[in-house]
């Protein structure tokens, strides 16, 4: 009885022609066997062939494959069905995806820089580290993507709410720099975001900052207090004071000043967690 092949695309990738592709399906285990390969399997080997080959296959059936490291810089995979793909660290620079179905899709560290993504399903994609300056994501579903670390968000992705989440995503992994870069982009969006200027103070202080922290907490206080935000004013107010007590505190050499000030760090992360916009 024949046995069922288990071959990973990245060797598919590698296929120079039909005939290697003839061979590989042909080959058993080292003993020889026969290898029987689903039809189902066999068209899914044959669409990642025909788009190796030739960087097109529109409406190509190739959910669930591997293309780690692939090179589709200016591939058109349009209307295709790309669910649960692995095109981690994947060229796709220029490429059209439009109208296509990468729902799952790892695209982790990949480059999709210019790609077309209009009208896409990309619910729950993983995104994190991918290049996306000039990608158009018009009409894109991005409901659950995962854009931590991505760069050059588009206009689709890059909102206040969007830019202010990543930013508290990245403090929690202890990237203060590159939730700084996110609270920047949030507050380009809107000036008057009193949440990423305290998130921001919270980061530089994590960086020793302080004087950097204290502007932004102040800004943060004002602007809390201009919005009645009652909950925002006191934590702002607090974590503007602590920071001057601290500062006086070591000035005059009294120990435990940082200790106590860490209690109101904690507490304004805390409320900035619940401030984290789904």
């Amino acid at each position: 009885m024949g046995i069922v092949c288990s071959i990973t695309l990245h060797l598919v990738s590698r296929m120079k022609s039909p005939i290697f592709l003839a061979l590989t399906l042909l080959t058993g285990t080292s003993l020889g066997s026969f290898c029987v390969v689903p039809p189902s399997y066999a068209e899914d080997l044959e669409d990642t062939q025909q788009l190796i080959t030739t960087q097109n296959c529109q409406g190509c059936d190739l959910s669930g494959a591997g293309l780690v490291y692939a090179n589709l810089s200016g591939a058109q995979i349009n209307q295709a069905n790309l669910s649960q793909i692995n095109l981690s660290h994947a060229n796709l620079s220029g490429s059209n995806l439009s109208s296509s179905n990468l729902s799952g899709a790892v695209l982790f560290n990949a480059n999709l820089t210019g790609a077309d993504l209009r009208g896409a399903d990309l619910r729950g994609a993983d995104l994190r580290g991918s290049r996306l300056s000039g990608a158009n994501l018009e009409g894109a579903n991005l409901e659950g993507a995962n854009f931590l670390g991505a760069v050059g968000l588009p206009s689709e992705v890059a909102t206040n709410d969007n830019l202010y989440n990543l930013g508290l995503a990245e403090a929690q992994r202890g990237n203060f720099r590159g939730a700084i870069e996110n609270y920047n982009q949030a507050i380009a969006v809107d000036a008057n975001f009193a949440n990423a200027y305290l998130a921001r103070g919270i980061a530089r202080i994590q960086l020793g900052d302080r004087a950097g922290a204290l502007e932004d907490s102040k800004q943060a206080e004002q602007l809390y207090t201009a919005q009645s935000n009652t909950a925002g004013t006191e934590t702002s107010t607090q974590f503007s004071s602590g920071i001057e007590a601290m500062q006086a505190a070591e000035a005059q050499g009294q120990r435990g000043a940082r200790g106590n000030f860490m209690n109101v760090l904690a507490a304004a992360a805390s409320l900035l967690v619940k401030f984290a916009l789904p």
